[in-house]
């Protein structure tokens, strides 16, 4: 009897050891294991801090040689709802676009939008832009998306004699107080620019005094709210154009677009969101649109 109680306190005593082992090894695994992800931790915070502060710089800082355009602060559209609008489902962000604003796009505009982000500016038939812009939905979308990224809208009107207009337009940088001087510096790359106020689809002699006046109040430095928190369908163009040759107009055009860096090289083709309703009427803008 005591030789079988012996052997299980022995057997007892070898499993009670093998269990406090075990238990140590656990607690010292589990204690290293911890030092490690602190350790992990510890190392690739910064890293990730760093990574976090310089993009929000960059978004902050969009710039080239002689603009810049503040992204922080300010009423800005977003990409996606440019995108979405422009297929006529409703935009996520209010104020995006308007009924009163046609965005929608027809498989030809889309077409010369896609291509328009890849070179870096817009090509359309006709030269009357003053007259056509506010019932042209393929430049409305385009000044919209150039608003989103914080870029120059630039945009070739081909005409039938040979003789093309290239205009860019500045408001997308939303930064009044260098407008003039931005517009100085793009008439000093080619001949024969000139610097454009516009504010209004009508295109007589009174509306183009009305349109200076407006456009003049807004672009004052000390009333620069407008282009902090209207959309920009509801702020005027400062633009400066030209006259060219067709060659001659697209080489301004790519020059533009390297200064004002425009190009998205690459940007895939826009993609058609689902569930989307057809509108009434592009001149409307589309469904549910605002």
């Amino acid at each position: 009897m005591k030789r079988l109680l012996g052997a299980f306190l022995a057997v007892f005593e070898m499993k009670y050891a093998s269990f406090s082992w075990c238990s140590a090894l656990t607690r010292t695994q589990f204690f290293h294991l911890h030092q490690t992800k602190e350790r992990t931790f510890q190392i690739s915070s910064p890293t990730a801090l760093l990574a976090k502060t310089s993009s929000a710089k960059k978004k902050q800082q969009r710039m080239g040689d002689f603009w810049e355009a503040p992204m922080e602060g300010i009423w800005r559209p977003d990409v996606n709802d440019v995108e979405r609008i422009s297929f006529g489902k409703p935009s996520k962000k209010k104020g995006t676009g308007s009924r009163g604003v046609p965005h929608r796009l027809n498989l030809d505009e889309r077409f010369l939008f896609d291509k328009a982000r890849r070179k870096g500016f817009l090509e359309v038939e006709g030269s009357g832009w003053r007259a056509q812009r506010r019932d042209a939905p393929l430049l409305n979308t385009y000044r919209s998306l150039c608003d989103a990224r914080g870029q120059a809208s630039i945009v070739l009107h081909k005409g039938n004699t040979g003789i093309d207009e290239l205009v860019v337009d500045i408001s997308p940088l939303r930064n009044p107080r260098t407008f003039h001087q931005v517009a100085k510096i793009c008439v000093q790359q080619q001949e024969g620019g000139e610097i454009v106020f516009d504010g209004s689809a009508l295109d007589d002699d009174k509306s183009d005094e009305e349109d200076l006046s407006l456009t003049l109040s807004i672009v004052d430095q000390n009333v620069t709210s407008p282009w902090e928190t209207r959309p920009i369908y509801q702020l005027p163009p400062y633009c400066i154009s030209w006259e060219l040759p067709r060659s001659d107009a697209k080489v301004l055009g790519k020059k533009m677009a390297k200064l004002f860096d425009t190009m998205e090289e690459n940007a895939a083709p826009s993609k058609k969101p689902i569930g989307v309703k057809p509108g009434k009427g592009r001149r409307h803008g589309g469904y549910g649109i605002g």
